[in-house]
C-alpha cells in the first residue's frame, strides 16, 4: 500500500508539473505558429504553423517603423539597466555596511514606497518631467525607472552575504570605499548582478503604461508601443503581422533569459539565502 501511494504521489506530481509547462509554454508557441499564418487562418482556429512568414514580414515592415521601435527599446532598456544596477547596487550597499538609525528610517521608507501603485504617481511623474523639459524624451522613461525599488532591496538581501570582517580588513589596508566596492563587493555578486540586469531589462522592454504616456512621436516610441497598434489592416484585424510583431518583440527577452539563466537563479538563489 505504502509503494502503490508513493508512486501515486510521483504521478501526481508529474502529471501536475505536466500541466502547468502546457499552459505556460501553448501560448508563446501559438504566438510564434501564427506569426506563419494568416488572419482567416488565425480565426479559424489553426494551430500548425502556415507558409505566410514572409509576407506578414513584408507587411510589418513595410507598414510600421519596427526597426525605429527596436532601436529606441534597445537604447532605454540598456541605459536603464546600466543605470539602475549602478545606483540601486552602490545605495544597497551604503545601506547594508553603513547603518544608522536614520539610514533604516529612510529605507523602510522607500519600501513602503514599492506599495504606492504606479498609476497614482502618473500626473506628478508626468508634470516633473515636463518641468525638466524631458518629455517625449527616451529619458523620461530611463530616469524613473533607474530607481527601482526592488532592486535596492534585492541588492541589500544579496550584500548580508559578504562578511564585514572582509571589508574592514580591506579599509585597515588603506583600500578606499570605493575600490572595496569594485574589486571585492562587485566580483563576488557577479550572479546577483546578472539576475538584477535580466529584471531590469525585462521590466523596461515589457513597460507600457508610462512610455505610452511619455512618449507622443512615432518616431520615439518604443517597440511594445509600436506592436499595440498593429491592429488594422484595411477594415479586418490583421492578426498574422500583429503576431510577427510580437515574435520580434519576444525573441530579445527570450534570448537574453536563455543566455543567463543560471546565473538568474543564483542570483535569487543568493539572495534569499543573505
Amino acid at each position: 500500500m505504502g509503494k502503490f501511494r508513493k508512486k501515486f504521489n510521483r504521478f501526481l506530481v508529474y502529471a501536475i508539473l505536466i500541466v502547468t509547462a502546457f499552459v505556460s509554454i501553448f501560448p508563446c508557441y501559438w504566438m510564434f505558429a501564427s506569426a506563419f499564418n494568416s488572419t482567416e487562418q488565425i480565426v479559424g482556429g489553426r494551430l500548425l504553423p502556415s507558409t505566410h512568414l514572409i509576407e506578414n514580414i513584408v507587411n510589418l515592415f513595410s507598414t510600421y517603423q519596427i526597426v525605429d521601435g527596436l532601436t529606441n527599446s534597445l537604447k532605454i532598456s540598456v541605459t536603464t539597466v546600466a543605470g539602475s544596477l549602478l545606483v540601486t547596487s552602490l545605495a544597497a550597499y551604503g545601506f547594508e555596511k553603513f547603518r544608522t538609525p536614520l539610514s533604516e528610517k529612510f529605507y523602510t521608507l522607500f519600501l513602503l514606497g514599492m506599495m504606492v501603485p504606479f498609476t497614482a504617481l502618473i500626473v506628478p511623474l508626468y508634470k516633473m518631467m515636463a518641468a525638466m523639459g524631458l518629455s517625449n524624451t527616451a529619458w523620461a522613461v530611463i530616469l524613473p525607472a533607474i530607481g527601482s525599488i526592488f532592486l535596492l532591496f534585492f541588492f541589500r538581501q544579496s550584500f548580508k552575504s559578504i562578511p564585514n570582517e572582509i571589508l574592514e580588513s580591506a579599509r585597515i589596508d588603506g583600500a578606499s570605499e570605493l575600490r572595496i566596492f569594485i574589486q571585492i563587493v562587485f566580483p563576488s555578486m557577479r550572479a546577483s548582478y546578472a539576475a538584477a540586469a535580466i529584471y531590469a531589462f525585462m521590466t523596461s522592454w515589457n513597460n507600457y503604461m508610462w512610455p505610452m504616456i511619455a512618449l507622443n512621436s512615432p518616431s520615439k516610441q518604443t517597440i511594445t508601443l509600436m506592436v499595440s497598434k498593429i491592429v488594422t489592416s484595411g477594415y479586418y484585424p490583421d492578426y498574422g503581422v500583429q503576431m510577427v510583431g510580437l515574435a520580434i518583440a519576444t525573441l530579445p527577452i527570450a534570448a537574453i533569459f536563455l543566455l543567463l539563466q543560471r546565473s538568474f537563479v543564483d542570483g535569487l538563489t543568493g539572495s534569499v539565502k543573505g
